[in-house]
This record gives C-alpha cells, sequence and structure tokens, in this order.
C-alpha cells in the first residue's frame, strides 16, 4: 500500500514568517497537531507541532501574536512521497521519533499529512495489509514514544 492512500489529503500550511497566533489558529480550525512551515515556493522547510507552540510560548515568555513561526518549528523536514511504501513511512517515524510525517509530491511541496492515527484507525479497520498489522503499529508507536534517554542509553 502506497502512503497516498491512507494519507490526511488538504494539509495546511504556515510560512516562517506566519506568527504561533496564527499557526495555533490552523491547528484548531483543522482538528490537527501539526502544520508544515513551507518557503515562498511552497516547499517544505520544517514542521511545527502543537508542542513546539507551548514550550515556545513557555521558554519565551511572549503572547503567540509576538512569536515567529520560525523561532518553533523544526529545522529540516523528514518526509515521505505520495508513491512511498507505508513501511518506509514507519521506518522513519521510529527512526526520528515523530508520530507525524509530511507527503510531499516531486517538488517538495506538501499534498498531506500521514500520522500514527491514520494507521492505526486503517488496522482497525479490519484491513489486511501486513504493513498495517497491530504488531508493526505497536512497535512504531514505541519507538515514537521512546525518549531520547532511553535511545541514547540502548
Amino acid at each position: 500500500m502506497k502512503v497516498a492512500q491512507l494519507m490526511s489529503p488538504g494539509v495546511q500550511l504556515c510560512g516562517p514568517t506566519d506568527t504561533l497566533n496564527r499557526a495555533a489558529q490552523i491547528m484548531w480550525e483543522s482538528d490537527c497537531g501539526c502544520v508544515p512551515i513551507v518557503d515562498a515556493d511552497g516547499k517544505a522547510i520544517g514542521m511545527l507541532t502543537d508542542r513546539d507552540i507551548c514550550m515556545a510560548a513557555y521558554t519565551q515568555g511572549l503572547p503567540l501574536a509576538q512569536i515567529a513561526v520560525a523561532s518553533a518549528a523544526s529545522r529540516g523536514v523528514v518526509a515521505v512521497g505520495e508513491q512511498d511504501s507505508l513501511d518506509r513511512a514507519e521506518h522513519l517515524m521510529q527512526k526520528h521519533q515523530i508520530r507525524r510525517l509530511p507527503v510531499l509530491d516531486g517538488e517538495g511541496r506538501p499534498v498531506g499529512i500521514l500520522s500514527m492515527n491514520d494507521l492505526a484507525r486503517r488496522a482497525r479497520a479490519g484491513q489486511r495489509e501486513p504493513e498495517l498489522s497491530a504488531t508493526a503499529i505497536a512497535r512504531t508507536l514505541a519507538a515514537v514514544g521512546e525518549s531520547a534517554r532511553q535511545a541514547t542509553a540502548e
């Protein structure tokens, strides 16, 4: 199965100069926990999560309307393509300990998001794809949830 078959399409985007207030509004209105950050050409350059917003507010001590997305978003993007396999997506989630992957088109522009929830919902629906077994999803979730301290100690 390909990522495009399971991803959530219609992803909302932010630019690096948008405020965290705008990003939080997008997440609230779209019922999502992350937003890809794009440059002027619409190419993915980072990711911003709801946790990133909370930590920026705490560490910078400013209202969200005064904090630029660029100061809180991750730099660089761990992503998958529309035609990548779910195995590849799960491998990237495990390796980088992330719950959500932006799905990029051939030019590096976000076209969707693939999340752990997408994988779990499909498996719960009774689909029989081998890459969506309960064991595979549990393995991915365990790797994503492992703290950096635990990963370093092992």
